[in-house]
């Protein structure tokens, strides 16, 4: 694999947990930050949940030595500190403006023959590549949360990216201990195509009055074999989250019926019922659990 040193823009829920696998992969990691405490925060997440891998492969009589993992990573407030990474993988705000400029910014640091990513779950790969300067090594690497548990990562081609760009993101997924798909720059790639279209469908039913909205997991739970039924599945998300990736669908595709925006979400989101983050969306939560 020629990926040996990895930026990550973001030490945030998902920039924290890519900068982990990357440095239990065997890269060297920078991961950069816009103020301290964010830094902070992300290389705290990042010893926890090393202490804890830890402890579950003591109890499994296995090894596992979070002080090796923990010293390849290292925190930067400096985006220079990137110029010789060999993969620059961004996991900032879902906003489509601030990533641009981003990668705007990191074609004139990075060196020409690094690799730029995004983990974006829903914006065109295509338009960030196209401001970056080096559309031809420029993907999505789209990992999913938790990143140090979930097993998957879409790497996401343009028209323009080099397959051999293509051939080292994949490698680079699978020594992080992913199992990588590769897909065209399509909206919602695979698994966000097909997975926001059906809780918006699943809202529109409980709208109607067609089924409640507790029969409906339910019915997805025990005749689909999903472990969560699709509210329960918008509260894990975050209904905040599934109505911003829409409306950004609804603007870019008009047309497109599999792009409606269900009143329900609209609704919820406007009182602040955000899911699980903010403790109450069509469920309560306490942290991770369900009420």
């Amino acid at each position: 694999m020629a990926i040996r040193k990895v930026g990550v823009i973001g030490a945030g829920l998902m920039g924290h947990g890519i900068a982990q696998v990357a440095a239990q992969g065997g890269c060297e990691v920078i991961v950069c930050e816009t103020q301290q405490g964010f830094l902070d925060k992300g290389l705290e997440r990042i010893d926890k949940s090393l202490a804890k891998l830890a402890e579950k492969a003591k109890e499994k009589g296995q090894t596992f030595d979070p002080a090796a993992v923990r010293a390849r990573i290292r925190g930067t407030l400096a985006k220079a500190d990137l110029a010789d990474c060999d993969l620059v993988v961004e996991a900032i705000v879902e906003d489509l403006e601030v990533k641009k400029a981003l990668f705007a910014e990191l074609g004139k640091i990075v060196k020409k023959d690094g690799i730029f990513a995004s983990n974006t779950s829903s914006f065109p790969i295509s338009e960030m590549a196209a401001v970056s300067g080096r559309a031809d090594r420029f993907v999505g690497l789209h990992f999913f949360n938790p990143v140090q548990l979930m097993k998957l990562v879409e790497v996401v081609r343009t028209d323009k990216t080099n397959e051999d760009v293509v051939a080292q993101a994949r490698a680079f997924g699978e020594a992080c201990g992913k199992s990588p798909i590769t897909c065209k720059d399509t909206p919602g790639f695979v698994v966000n195509r097909l997975l926001v279209p059906y809780m918006a469908e699943a809202m529109k039913l409980a709208e109607r009055g067609d089924a409640s909205i507790q029969d409906i997991d339910v019915a997805m739970k025990l005749g689909c074999g999903y472990p969560m039924g699709p509210f329960e599945l918008t509260d894990y998300v975050g209904l905040d989250t599934t109505l911003s990736i829409l409306q950004g669908w609804v603007k870019r595709y008009p047309n497109d019926p599999a792009f409606g925006i269900p009143k329900l979400l609209e609704a919820q989101v406007k009182e602040g019922k955000l899911g699980r983050k903010s403790g109450q969306g069509f469920y309560t939560w306490q942290g991770d659990k369900r009420v």
